[in-house]
């Protein structure tokens, strides 16, 4: 059974998903790669606000290419997630991220984080970039616009199929299929 759920997710959302879980999203997500999660720290450290409430939220781990004439976005493909390790923890703890969207496993740190949150991490199918546009209904860049591809994008998305594979507990469907 797929589930469909929408942002932003509350806490008693969060803790009903489970890992392996398919769900279709639906909703207001925000991208953001390395270059703008080192500028989200960067503001953090001056005691700055950021450019958008990260409580409840979703940031999509990905950098869109251009839109053709008549599209929304270009392919709009995850990137890999271990390279915001670094960063994700303090987002989630601080700020109250609710939800990841990318692909690969996160290190034991991000998932600490994660059950402390509560915090989901939700898998984009990679490679699938052009049909993920497909559902996305709504692109603006909100900041970093000097960062190109990596500019923090709000996105609309409308019944975006993806899996959980952490949830706030912990249990990663990553590490269940290793097992297998």
């Amino acid at each position: 059974m797929i589930r469909e759920i929408c942002m932003p997710l509350s806490t008693e959302v969060i803790h009903t998903l489970h890992a392996g879980e398919r769900i279709l999203l639906s909703g207001v997500v925000y991208t953001a790669r390395d270059a703008a999660h080192k500028r989200f720290m960067e503001t953090l450290d001056r005691q700055e606000k950021l450019p958008f409430e990260l409580a409840g939220n979703a940031i999509y781990f990905a950098g869109p290419c251009p839109a053709k004439p008549g599209r929304v976005i270009g392919s709009c493909g995850p990137t890999t997630s271990a390279r915001m390790d670094a960063y994700s923890p303090r987002l989630i703890l601080e700020c109250g991220l609710s939800a990841m969207i990318g692909k690969g496993n996160r290190s034991a740190g991000v998932i600490a984080a994660m059950k402390k949150g509560p915090c989901v991490y939700f898998a984009a199918t990679g490679g699938a970039g052009a049909l993920i546009a497909r559902h996305i209904v709504k692109s603006e860049v909100i900041a970093y616009d000097d960062l190109g591809a990596e500019a923090v994008r709000r996105l609309e998305v409308y019944r975006w199929p993806l899996v959980v594979v952490i949830d706030c507990e912990g249990h990663n469907l990553y590490e269940r299929n290793e097992r297998s």
